[in-house]
């Protein structure tokens, strides 16, 4: 069987495929009838789904992450994709091809790592620059770190997602540094450590969650951890470096409210936290425009962005337009009133005369 993604779906058609189970909840509607409420997913998105017929056999066979070959048609409701299920069976995973089902960065995570050691490398700050380059190179941290996503559902959420994003902070680092003319190296410290953490944060796999580590301790202290492990195998690496580094790590998040345990109150690190935030929500836009299931210009709410996204691409003129072509389009909307004049005039004047009507009713009438 052709495996068919959630991107080349069409309505009002008869689909047959495999999917990932992303979220499978038991329902119940307002007449008391139970359905099941599926998502379903694959390496180009996932797919609202509904199964109305309740099946106590599906419900203990199907499960989340299980993979499952699907039967029903794509719908559309409220303007966004919905597919019906007919028919749902579970499929072992050693009978699929799990990269079918796994989103990732369209970049090469190898081309990345190099970039990332290349801008490392060169710091003009030998004590930055060596912690850096320590904790990068690190054998289970480099492994991770070309891997792991950024977010378990919303900015950089798929296979090296995390990479991507401080590579992309970290270009950001050094040419706003310079703009601002603040410390660069602290910026890119800042940028390469700030979610580097989240690889004991979350898991890896189809479908990643948090690890009892995250839960418990989260990135921002871990990320503190990770810099006292290395800076104490540098010879005498300054105590007011390290302090510094730690501040915009514990700031990035910006605001208390966002689980910062301190604000940013340096140059360096208030860049760092509005570095962030622009690439994850530049990155969390571009996720909205490829993945959104509602047809036209305009996506569904983003909850997470508290609004509504434009998909299509802005109006772009490489060239000026024509003076004739503003004329001809002129005159195509002068035109079109006269012309829907002139059909009300035949329309006007094939229909009956009123005064020849009402002398035919009358003539008919007999007078007794």
């Amino acid at each position: 069987m052709t495996k068919l993604f959630v991107t080349d779906l069409q309505g009002k058609e008869e689909i047959e495929s495999i999917f990932l189970v992303k979220i499978f909840n038991t329902m119940e509607g307002k007449d008391g009838r139970k359905y099941f409420n599926i998502i379903l997913s694959d390496a180009s998105g996932d797919l609202e789904s509904r199964l109305w017929q309740y099946s106590e056999e599906v419900e203990k066979n199907i499960t989340k992450n299980s993979f499952v070959k699907v039967r029903g048609k794509l719908n559309f409701f409220q303007g966004r994709k919905q597919f019906i299920l007919s028919q749902i069976e579970k499929v072992a995973s050693n009978e699929v091809n799990e990269e079918d089902f796994v989103m990732r960065s369209t970049q090469d995570p190898e081309a990345m790592f190099k970039e990332l050691l290349a801008i490392i490398d060169e710091l003009s700050d030998v004590y930055i620059r060596d912690l850096l380059r320590s904790i990068v190179t690190d054998g289970e941290i480099a492994r991770r770190l070309k891997t792991w996503q950024a977010g378990k559902s919303i900015h950089h959420a798929y296979r090296s997602g995390l990479l991507e994003h401080i590579l992309s902070c970290t270009y950001l680092a050094t040419n706003l540094s310079r703009h601002y003319k603040v410390n660069h190296n602290y910026v890119v410290a800042g940028c390469v450590l700030h979610d580097l953490c989240k690889i004991y944060e979350l898991t890896d796999g189809l479908n990643v969650e948090y690890t009892e580590e995250g839960k418990l301790v989260g990135h921002l202290v871990k990320g503190l951890e990770l810099v006292d492990r290395f800076s104490y195998k540098i010879k005498n690496f300054p105590h007011y470096t390290k302090m510094h580094i730690k501040h915009i790590l514990l700031s990035h998040h910006g605001e208390y409210e966002y689980g910062s345990p301190k604000i940013p109150q340096t140059s360096e690190a208030f860049l760092v936290h509005l570095i962030d935030l622009m690439d994850s929500k530049m990155n969390s836009l571009e996720m909205v425009k490829k993945t959104d299931s509602q047809t036209g210009h305009w996506s569904g709410f983003v909850k997470h962005l508290d609004r509504i996204v434009y998909k299509s691409d802005l109006p772009f003129y490489p060239e000026y337009i024509l003076e004739e072509e503003i004329i001809d389009e002129r005159r195509e909307i002068r035109a079109q009133p006269i012309q829907q004049a002139q059909a009300h005039s035949t329309k006007k004047n094939n229909a009956p005369d009123p005064k020849t009507s009402m002398a035919k009713i009358l003539s008919s009438l007999k007078i007794e």
